[in-house]
């Protein structure tokens, strides 16, 4: 079955449209409120307990990645006991790795006073906080998580997005609330717990409304579970050094640094995932379809679909870039009231802007090689990269003058995407799939995007501060002037591709 990649980009990028102005609106009143309400400790703690479940989410070992990229083909064939079988098989997978997510949780206990530098909110049990979030996180994969698969591999993310979208809103009107009546923390959290089972209930319905037929039965032939085994262990490999990459600079920043620090980070890093939702409002639309496309069409078709998503997300990305290089300390001084503990020198938002490049950069090359299912090829490209990346950062944190630790961890990560992940991954791609031609295409590309990228950033800048104005009022003037310049830039430099765009939307209307 050909699926219409045209129409479920749109409507996924429709959905993810709507999905990224509530993640960059909601997450960021809930910070202000955390920040304003009950201080820079409890969004400190926040940031410990999600790199901790990060580390502990492990366990799920990329089976829901190397499900869903295994049922391309049936898709693609129509083949509908296959699908049932491998809906079954992760069901049950599923629901021991929340057992083993849950135990291994329990297991950390003991340990959990070792990681936070300094003290602890005096109102708060850590132990009992830590363990509501392990419900929470284990919640998922008890209930009705593995559903998610049937919508991916048909390319309908967007149902997925809008259920997360809808109780997601929800559960941040709850939390605030909340916030304001009782600045209860450990209410908060059970409120999360709470919407987590909604949200896994919506998502199952859903599912079952648009494909009432795939139900998990059956059994999956011992050659398709032993392809899956392996794949998972390729992925897992990748799990690793994301988490290490990832999850493990909250960590070195708690433990050396204290809460307050990590709350400091989290808001500077906090920026780069909300921007980076609108540049995912473009990748994240296509990976079925990417799947769906490599078993229908011919790899010069593929090439040509991937250089064209490539060059629409880095329109993206690059317009982003220089707009956060131009509001990052201004929006940051009003965000935080100037406040010394949580603002930082103008190296840190240089260095944010820099890793939000070179992360977005690489989605759309990554969302292809998801769809192709190329684990196997780079499995120990992760594991060098987050090594490299958590020796640096300890290296960092203990060498460099206590003003400029912080900019280490993220030099840290920076180094791992730019000299380990992006070259290897890129590699991969070029021989596994495609070839030197396509190669050779891809990184004039790439070139020709960070060259104009640099000169962006610098004209956005200098028009931001060339505004007088402070305080709320500036930051809207600067803004406006950054907007323009950059706005202007990319036009004269991209007009045709934007009216391409712009005249396939009207006409898919």
């Amino acid at each position: 079955m050909k699926l219409d990649f045209k129409k479920n980009v749109k409507r996924n990028m429709l959905a993810n449209a709507a999905s990224s102005g509530i993640r960059l609106l909601f997450p960021f009143l809930n910070r202000t409120l955390f920040l304003w309400l009950l201080g820079p400790a409890y969004l400190g703690l926040n940031g410990l307990f999600t790199s901790i479940l990060g580390v502990l989410m492990l366990a799920e070992l990329g089976f829901g990645t190397a499900v869903v990229c295994s049922m391309y083909k049936p898709v693609a064939d129509d083949d509908r006991e296959l699908l049932c079988a491998y809906l079954r098989f992760y069901r049950t997978i599923y629901r021991w790795v929340g057992a083993v997510i849950f135990l291994g949780g329990l297991a950390l206990l003991p340990f959990l006073g070792r990681l936070v530098h300094g003290t602890t909110p005096p109102d708060i049990d850590l132990h009992v906080l830590y363990i509501i979030h392990l419900v929470n996180t284990a919640a998922s994969y008890f209930l009705f998580a593995y559903r998610g698969v049937v919508l991916g591999a048909h390319h309908r993310n967007d149902v997925i997005t809008n259920i997360r979208t809808a109780v997601s809103v929800a559960q941040y009107v709850a939390v605030f609330l909340i916030l304001l009546v009782t600045r209860n923390y450990y209410h908060y959290v059970i409120a999360t717990v709470v919407f987590t089972v909604v949200q896994n209930v919506l998502l199952v319905k859903a599912s079952r409304r648009l494909f009432p037929d795939i139900e998990p039965r059956g059994s999956l032939p011992p050659e398709l579970r032993r392809r899956v085994i392996s794949d998972v262990k390729s992925i897992f490999l990748h799990k690793v050094g994301g988490v290490i990459t990832n999850s493990t600079d909250n960590l070195v920043i708690s433990a050396f640094l204290g809460l307050v620090a990590v709350a400091s980070y989290g808001n500077y890093y906090y920026v780069v995932t909300s921007v980076a939702g609108l540049v995912a409002v473009v990748y994240s639309s296509m990976t079925g379809g990417f799947g769906n496309k490599i078993y229908t069409e011919s790899k010069e078709e593929n090439f040509r679909l991937f250089m064209r998503m490539n060059r629409l997300s880095m329109v993206v990305v690059m317009f982003c870039a220089a707009m956060m290089t131009a509001m990052y300390q201004p929006f940051m001084a009003v965000w935080v009231k100037d406040d010394p503990a949580l603002m930082r020198h103008a190296l840190t938002p240089v260095l944010m802007v820099f890793y939000f490049y070179i992360m977005q950069s690489r989605q759309v090359l990554l969302s292809f090689k998801s769809a192709a299912s190329l684990w196997r090829q780079d499995r120990w490209k992760p594991i060098v990269a987050g090594a490299v990346n958590l020796g640096s950062n300890i290296l960092f944190v203990l060498f460099l003058p206590d003003a400029y630790k912080l900019d280490g961890v993220i030099f840290s990560t920076i180094i791992g995407f730019a000299f380990i992940q992006i070259p290897w991954e890129s590699h991969v791609v070029f021989t596994a799939f495609f070839g030197k031609v396509e190669s050779r295409a891809y990184w004039r590309s790439y070139a020709g995007f960070a060259a104009f990228t640099f000169v962006l950033c610098v004209a956005a800048g200098l028009a931001a501060r060339a505004v007088p104005l402070g305080g709320i009022p500036g930051l809207f003037a600067k803004a406006g002037a950054a907007t323009a310049v950059a706005s202007l830039c990319m036009a004269l430099a991209f007009r045709n591709d934007i009216l391409d765009i712009l005249g396939k939307f009207r006409r898919r209307r």
